[in-house]
């Protein structure tokens, strides 16, 4: 079950560092690798229906798929909102909900929350702030977790179920708050594809960066995670590998 990670849907300024293009996914890239999911029979689903069939059976489409945006960039209403209806199919977003109070204009608005929410994308939040949530006091983590949780629910309508750990970086505490919050699973950024009833609050994504050509994204979707784990880091792949030849 391949979760896909994605943060900025733009072209990055000219002035970017290497995290920012890293982070930066073209909304022409993006687009492409949507058709190809189109053309090679995905099915974009959310996590919810991820955790129905891992932990009650429910039935998924053939090759299933979900997409994921983390942080809440204002390219993500801009860019990846407009091609995911294009294409029928459906996001899930993490907020980070500090600079979207504040009108930060890098990031969503609520009203274009709540415009995504209605036309079917999927929210949850992504803390407050954005902080390393490892050895803080508890009462902090509850803060930063419920605050954004509260604002995103306050928006849509709906429970939050999942969480985005800022950074990857988490504990056993900041599990056993999202646990005891009714949150039913967690997405980090440990990559994989096989995911597990039995750890619902660490389930596995494929980072999708800003320098993969298609060949990348398809050799990703066919890579076995289970005995080949890439290093964090562009570029990706060697160029010498290429997408399975039935692929495409």
């Amino acid at each position: 079950m391949p979760i896909l990670m994605y943060h900025y849907i733009s072209v990055p300024p000219p002035d970017a560092d290497d995290v920012r293009r890293d982070l930066s996914v073209t909304p022409q890239d993006f687009e492409e690798q949507l058709r190809y999911l189109k053309k090679a029979g995905y099915h974009s689903i959310t996590l919810r229906d991820l955790i129905y069939y891992l932990t009650i059976g429910k039935r998924l489409p053939r090759k299933p798929i979900i997409l994921t945006f983390d942080d809440g960039y204002r390219d993500n209403y801009t860019q990846a909102y407009s091609l995911l209806k294009k294409h029928g199919l459906v996001g899930t977003f993490f907020l980070i909900t500090a600079p979207i109070d504040q009108e930060n204009g890098e990031y969503v608005s609520w009203d274009q929350v709540k415009e995504m929410s209605e036309g079917g994308m999927e929210f949850e939040p992504h803390t407050y702030t954005h902080p390393d949530l490892r050895e803080q006091p508890v009462d902090y983590v509850v803060w930063q977790i419920m605050v954004s949780k509260e604002a995103v629910e306050e928006r849509t309508g709906k429970t939050s179920r999942f969480f985005s750990y800022p950074s990857g970086m988490y504990d056993q505490q900041v599990v056993d708050v999202l646990r005891s919050a009714y949150f039913w699973g967690a997405v980090t950024i440990n990559q994989g594809d096989r995911q597990s009833s039995q750890q619902p609050f660490e389930l596995k994504r494929i980072r999708i960066r800003g320098g993969d050509s298609l060949d990348d994204f398809v050799m990703k979707l066919h890579l076995d995670w289970e005995t080949m784990v890439p290093e964090e880091g562009p570029p990706f792949m060697p160029l010498m590998l290429k997408a399975p030849e039935d692929a495409f």
